[in-house]
């Protein structure tokens, strides 16, 4: 679509069949596209987009509070934070092919990169509170559930950092930081393996080995959460 322009009305068609949802008033649908650099006189996305967002939260912890009957609250957070974050609306984005969509000025040259990771996850929110706003919480609901539950039931849905993850822990409980040693480098240098031990006080001791010292880090780390039973065991293990 050229950055002049409004959406056609094929590709307003073609999007409104991805999106689930034909715009009863179709600037909405225009303005949630259009990022602040176009300097057009319709608006742009930034105000839908900080509704959107609360919106997709409330969303989304609803859903997670009805598949996961038995989870903690910290665990409903770690999924939550998940599931909304910049990475995951992003990737969102990047399904519907969004960047086809969005109306940018000449400053705003690539929408697919890393770099502008964070325009495409908004525009997912301002999308989110344009389908509030035309149809309801219904309809935004439908279209979050189609693209998110699926992430949302995934096995690793809950885990991030492990180091992070087991340092929070060991604060919490025994008000102390997680020692990570290296106990033995082996192996040629182009393919060395380092052993490391994880030590908690007041905790058995957990062992990770991999290619680098960060990676064992993380195995132990792992181990050790997946023992106490803060993470569920992997598959596999």
């Amino acid at each position: 679509m050229s950055k002049a322009q409004t959406l056609s009305a094929a590709d307003r068609a073609k999007l409104e069949t991805l999106i689930g949802h034909e715009f009863t008033e179709k600037e909405r649908l225009d303005r949630a596209l259009t990022h602040a650099s176009a300097r057009t006189d319709k608006g742009n996305y930034e105000r839908l987009e900080f509704l959107g967002d609360r919106v997709l939260g409330l969303c989304i912890a609803e859903l997670l509070f009805r598949t996961f009957g038995t989870a903690a609250e910290g665990e409903l957070s770690v999924r939550l934070n998940q599931l909304v974050s910049a990475e995951t609306c992003a990737a969102v984005a990047d399904e519907l092919n969004l960047h086809l969509y969005i109306r940018t000025g000449a400053d705003v040259k690539k929408l697919t990169g890393k770099r502008m990771m964070n325009v495409r996850a908004d525009v997912v929110e301002s999308l989110i509170a344009a389908l509030y706003l035309d149809g309801g919480l219904e309809v935004a609901r439908r279209f979050i559930l189609r693209y998110w539950e699926g992430r949302a039931v995934r096995a690793d849905g809950a885990r991030r950092d492990a180091k992070t993850e087991l340092q929070e822990w060991s604060h919490a409980k025994y008000g102390v930081t997680p020692v990570y040693r290296v106990e033995e480098r082996s192996g040629p240098d182009h393919d060395p393996r380092f052993k490391v031990t994880v030590t908690v006080a007041g905790v058995t001791p957990e062992t990770g080995i991999e290619r680098s010292k960060r990676a064992a880090e993380q195995v132990a780390a792992t181990k050790m959460l997946e023992r106490e039973g803060i993470w569920q065991t992997s598959a596999g293990n």
